[in-house]
């Protein structure tokens, strides 16, 4: 009886490890390798950019990518390529990729502040301003805080 637990034990503890150090290893990935829909999201809204480099990211949850453009923009996809975060370091997330209501409160409470990020959460969007605020909304673009 004590051997099976401990055999259980330490069974447990090898899973746990490699599990661990499985998730969240970066993998560099050819260019050309990237899903189709990574090479259309880039093209259609940064089409002044090019891809830097990517990653591929091994998680609990499934793979996903990360691109980094020349530009100094950071987007990170899903393993069907569809966006999850996009950080523009050095000017704003385009306008196509901001809910409306998102957009349009922005415009009328920050009107002098840019969206340089935008996160796709469970509960909606997180997005921060280029002044340093943090605003997050549900899926229907109502506020729910305000982190400054």
């Amino acid at each position: 009886m004590k051997r099976t637990g401990l055999f259980l034990v330490a069974l447990v503890c090898m899973i746990m490890q490699s599990t661990t150090s499985f998730a969240g290893d970066d993998k560099f990935v050819p260019i050309e390798q990237l899903p189709t829909e990574v090479w259309f999201f880039v093209q259609e809204n940064f089409p002044k950019t090019t891809i830097s480099f990517a990653t591929k990211d091994f998680e609990l949850k499934g793979e996903k990518y990360e691109v980094r453009l020349t530009n100094g923009t950071k987007i990170k996809f899903d393993k069907k390529g569809h966006w999850d975060k996009v950080y523009c370091k050095s000017h704003n997330v385009p306008t196509p990729l901001i809910p409306t209501a998102i957009y349009k409160f922005v415009r009328a409470y920050y009107p002098t502040a840019t969206i340089v990020k935008i996160d796709k959460e469970r509960y909606g969007y997180k997005v921060e301003l280029s002044n340093d605020i943090e605003l997050k909304f549900n899926k229907s673009g109502l506020l729910i805080s305000i982190d400054d």
